[in-house]
């Protein structure tokens, strides 16, 4: 091509581009006469055919008869190609991309015979794309392999170590009270001590092990042939690396402790998603127990067994709760002094197809723990409210978990029922155990004041079990406290429980708060509270629990009493 025109030439040298002629049968290949301005480094007689050039190829040296390989296009004079790859001088020499253009003409055998076409270098798009592609796979603060791609890492060497019969580990490593440095100093330095344990975890590693960002405080490692015992002794080193020196970040030395939750693969984890869950019950696990510290993940009968007695359960609450099986019994609160009936305690039960029915103890527990709390209490409400509206004599008190006093879609059914039925808010009350009290005071006035603005009551749950400050009560401005009952069964016999109850109630009365005595048994004990000034009782005295509802028995009649 050495005849073209010296504008055509000069105008793809500037261009950072060269054009070729390849002979295929010959393989020599001719350039237009400024190919040194795109390749300055290779000498002439590497680019003097397809055979010298391919061996300046990088990565796949046979790209350019590959791309040649394809069925000629009919009915055109040639068939174009696009391929991209690296060339290279020398060993030690930069690899510069190359992106080539062109055309391939078969011959009277239909095979390829000459090929014409341009290259140009590309090194800006290639480095852009490489960028794209890292940042694809890699979590931007701190190099590591992203979520994606260490599960995708994860689940190849499951199936690597199943099938060659070897043994590796995951670890789940998690930052212990990442949320406190994050309070503390701000987010720019626990993103420093994220990047720091990130640095401290790799410097550690073996050739073959893979680390990964799994979640925000976590990291996921793959240990490759990796015994138990290996294992053991990698996660203590691991810890060690990360507590043994502070963490300097623009804002002073940061102290910082991991736990670990490990699991051996694929002995007990035969899949990805089996590996992460398991490691993450044995971190999760080990936070609770002692934070800072290692836990692999072992079978365990009792706990396999919970979780299927946990699958029955939550699928006998919610088919109760769908065919309406999710009923209420009423306990009296009477006023100590008269025994007249103040109001009823509406307690939750289930009624079983067997004809049995759990009691709340049975049901509050395992609906909390199995996340079905939130289903049951919007049942109670709706069943309280009803019972309101339909005997308007009546006052009736409902027990709320602590999830519900922040549930919106609580709200909103709270208020639709008391906007349907005028008149029945100022007969509700809703009692709030004391340990919601005592984790969130300044959240819970909101949720107080909105229900007094109905004209609602509000009573604090089982008093005296969490030591609440009577600060608290009075800036929470609940109306009524009713004393946990453990420390009222005992008060004619124990002087501790006596002094104590004595001291609510004394204190309670000053405030303008109402008392409630629970679980009183005999009339001695209501005795004693009646002298110390207690406002309501509620217990065996009085009359337990019953699903016949008190104010439907005429006069004289007994309801039959459950607990």
């Amino acid at each position: 091509m050495t005849s073209q025109a010296p504008q055509t030439s000069t105008i793809l040298a500037s261009l950072g581009q060269a054009a070729f002629v390849w002979d295929i049968g010959s393989d020599a290949m001719v350039w237009t006469d400024q190919v040194g301005a795109v390749f300055p480094d290779i000498a002439p007689e590497a680019l003097s055919s397809g055979k010298a050039f391919s061996a300046l190829i990088e990565p796949e040296r046979s790209i350019r008869t590959d791309a040649l390989a394809h069925p000629p296009l009919h009915g055109r004079d040639g068939t174009p190609y696009r391929i991209e790859y690296g060339v290279r001088s020398s060993t030690s020499a930069p690899l510069l991309w190359i992106e080539e253009t062109g055309c391939w003409f078969a011959g009277p055998d239909g095979r390829p015979a000459r090929a014409h076409g341009i290259v140009r270098v590309n090194n800006e798009r290639h480095a852009r794309d490489e960028q794209l592609l890292k940042l694809s796979r890699h979590d931007p603060l701190t190099g590591e392999l992203n979520r994606t791609h260490l599960i995708a890492a994860l689940a190849a060497a499951v199936a690597e170590a199943q099938r060659f019969r070897a043994t590796c580990a995951f670890l789940l490593i998690g930052i212990d009270r990442l949320a406190r440095i994050n309070e503390a100093f701000g987010f720019d330095v626990a993103d420093a001590v994220i990047s720091e344990i990130a640095a401290r975890i790799r410097a550690r590693l073996r050739g073959g092990d893979v680390l990964g960002r799994f979640s925000g405080n976590k990291f996921g490692l793959i240990l490759k042939n990796c015994t138990v015992d290996d294992m053991n002794v990698a996660a203590e080193r691991f810890l060690a690396r990360v507590r043994d020196d502070v963490v300097p970040t623009r804002s002073g030395p940061v102290s910082v402790t991991a736990s670990i939750g490990a699991v051996s693969v694929p002995r007990h984890a035969r899949s990805a998603d089996e590996a992460i869950n398991r490691a993450q019950e044995a971190l999760d696990g080990v936070k609770r127990r002692r934070a800072g510290s290692f836990v692999v993940w072992r079978p365990n009968v009792e706990r396999d067994a919970q979780r299927r007695v946990n699958i029955r359960v939550t699928d006998e609450i919610v088919t109760a709760l769908n065919e309406r099986r999710i009923v209420l019994a009423f306990e009296p609160v009477v006023e100590l002094g008269s025994r007249t009936r103040a109001f009823h305690e509406c307690l939750v039960r289930m009624e079983q197809a067997d004809g049995r029915v759990l009691l709340a103890p049975d049901i509050v527990p395992v609906a909390e723990r199995l996340g079905l709390i939130r289903l049951v209490d919007h049942r109670v409400l709706e069943l309280v409210i009803a019972e309101l509206a339909a005997a308007p004599g009546v006052e009736l008190s409902l027990n709320i978990s602590p999830d519900t006093t922040m549930d919106p879609d609580w709200w909103a059914s709270i208020e639709s029922l008391m906007r349907a039925h005028p008149g029945v808010a100022e007969r509700l009350i809703v009692e709030i155990t004391e340990t919601v009290a005592i984790q969130d005071v300044d959240g819970l006035r909101g949720f107080v004041a909105r229900l007094k603005n109905f004209g609602s009551r509000i009573a604090i749950d089982d008093f005296g079990a969490g030591y609440t400050s009577f600060r608290n009560l009075r800036k929470l401005g609940v109306d009524i406290v009713k004393i946990d009952g453990a420390f009222v069964q005992n008060i004619v016999h124990a002087a501790d429980d006596r002094a104590f109850v004595q001291t609510l109630i004394d204190l309670s009365r000053r405030l303008g708060i109402k008392t409630v005595a629970e679980w009183v048994q005999d009339e001695a004990s209501a005795a004693l509270l009646h002298d110390w000034g207690c406002d309501y009782i509620q217990g065996r005295l009085i009359g337990l629990a019953s699903a016949v509802r008190p104010w439907q028995i005429p006069s004289g009649e007994a309801a039959t009493a459950t607990r």
